[in-house]
């Protein structure tokens, strides 16, 4: 079942009766209900939102991810439950005694499938991108050469041809803000669904910073970062985004989690394909597999 996606945008008091969501707004008298079980993803991006602990427990127990948002309305903070697979340590245990050549393994397989998706959103924008599909081709275990780098230094270069002077960084210039948006978003799916798959989010195959607690989160979603690029890329072009996010670009990038994207062969929504991700890496991590499955753009 596809998990809804709530978001809190003004004062709202969240509690919990019967299993059902209830939400009361100040300015109006009824209350709406939303079963817990329905929910995957929770932005609160609000000063005056108040929630009783139930909530966040309830949350926790359906393995949804509560995402709060700064001053800047920019995701900020993320909870996710501790205990998310009824074999979860034994799981946690196969995670982390897997080995470098493993790990360097599933990076090349990371990377591969990312350059791909990055090729062919580019062609898709009359971009020739035959240097993209032979980077994607000839990556070594553990990205070596560091094909991944070059591929991006020629995608950025033409994602936003209006943009001349256009580079992709965190605290860059618009449409940064945006793509920083949907990235958040985005991993806050990746990280629901390794829990889901009873693995840890912090300890990756290739991200390492001793300062992120979802460096694995951050391997998983890089095959998926394209599709929050096409997007934003959209909605660059129709004029719907600006420096600041308002609710029109909010509202586009809340439907991040049910993006239509093909995996193992079939159109699934990006938030049941990254369960798939997630369950192919543990079956990986237990020898039970050899490749990690991720959505192929087309």
């Amino acid at each position: 079942m596809i998990k809804r996606t709530l978001y809190f945008g003004n004062p709202a008091y969240l509690s919990v009766h019967n299993r059902q969501l209830c939400i009361r707004k100040p300015e109006e008298d009824t209350e709406t209900t939303i079963p817990i079980e329905d929910i995957g993803v929770v932005v609160l991006d609000h000063p005056q939102i108040t929630l009783t602990h139930s909530v966040t427990e309830a949350l926790l127990e359906e393995n949804a991810a509560l995402i709060t948002c700064d001053k800047k309305h920019l995701p900020v903070g993320l909870l996710l439950p501790l205990c998310g697979n009824t074999t979860q340590t034994e799981r946690m245990r196969e995670q982390l005694n897997a080995s470098q050549p493993l790990k360097k393994q599933l990076w090349q397989q990371t990377v591969s499938a990312k350059i791909n998706n990055q090729a062919c959103l580019l062609e898709k924008r009359g971009v020739i991108a035959k240097n993209m599909r032979a980077w994607a081709k000839n990556v070594k275990s553990g990205d070596a050469e560091n094909l991944e780098g070059r591929a991006a230094a020629y995608y950025w270069k033409n994602a936003f041809p209006s943009l001349p002077d256009f580079t992709r960084e965190r605290e860059g210039i618009f449409p940064n803000s945006v793509l920083n948006y949907g990235y958040a978003l985005l991993r806050g799916i990746a990280a629901r669904a390794l829990v889901s798959s009873g693995l840890l989010p912090t300890f990756g195959i290739f991200h390492r910073n001793k300062y992120n607690a979802y460096c694995l989160a951050d391997d998983v979603m890089e095959p998926y970062r394209p599709y929050i690029d096409a997007l934003v890329m959209q909605l660059y072009e129709e004029g719907l985004c600006g420096e600041e996010i308002d609710k029109t670009t909010k509202i586009k990038l809340l439907q991040i989690p049910v993006l239509d994207v093909e995996i193992n062969g079939k159109r699934s929504p990006l938030m049941v394909a990254m369960t798939t991700t997630t369950a192919s890496l543990q079956k990986c991590y237990a020898g039970e597999a050899r490749r990690i499955i991720y959505p192929e753009m087309k």
